[in-house]
C-alpha cells in the first residue's frame, strides 16, 4: 500500500514534504521548488492537502495546493499514489500554476499546466 507521508523528489528536482495523514484524510507539508520563472530568492512554501480515504485504496488519489511564499502565484496538483513490483512508490500528478495578472487580458498567459512524477525518497 502507498503512504503518502515522508520526503517526495520530483522529476525536476523539487522536494516536497507530507506530514503525517489525520482520520479526515487531510494533511499539511511543505514545498520546495527547483524550478521557477521568477528571479526572487526561492522560499520553502507551504502545502495543504486532502487525499481519498485511505483504508480502502492501494493506490490512493489526492489533491494538493501550494501558495507560493515567494511569488503571487499558487499551484494546485492531483494525482495518484503508485507501488511497482520493487516496492518502489511515486507519485503521478499533473498540476496547474496561476499567476496573479493586472488585468482580465492578461489571463490568457497566467496558467500553467504539466505533469510531474514524484519518487518516495524516505
Amino acid at each position: 500500500q502507498c503512504d503518502l507521508q515522508g520526503l517526495w523528489r520530483s522529476d525536476l528536482g523539487s522536494n516536497m514534504t507530507i506530514l503525517a495523514t489525520n482520520t479526515a484524510g487531510t494533511f499539511s507539508g511543505s514545498y520546495h521548488t527547483a524550478v521557477a520563472a521568477t528571479n526572487k530568492h526561492i522560499l520553502v512554501s507551504p502545502l495543504q492537502e486532502a487525499q481519498q480515504h485511505r483504508s480502502i485504496k492501494t493506490h490512493p488519489m489526492f489533491g494538493l495546493t501550494v501558495q507560493w511564499q515567494f511569488s503571487d502565484s499558487s499551484t494546485a496538483f492531483v494525482g495518484q499514489c503508485f507501488v511497482d513490483h520493487r516496492g518502489k512508490e511515486t507519485l503521478e500528478t499533473i498540476w496547474l500554476l496561476q499567476e496573479e495578472v493586472l488585468s482580465h487580458k492578461d489571463t490568457w498567459n497566467a496558467t500553467r499546466v504539466t505533469t510531474s512524477i514524484f519518487t518516495h525518497i524516505k
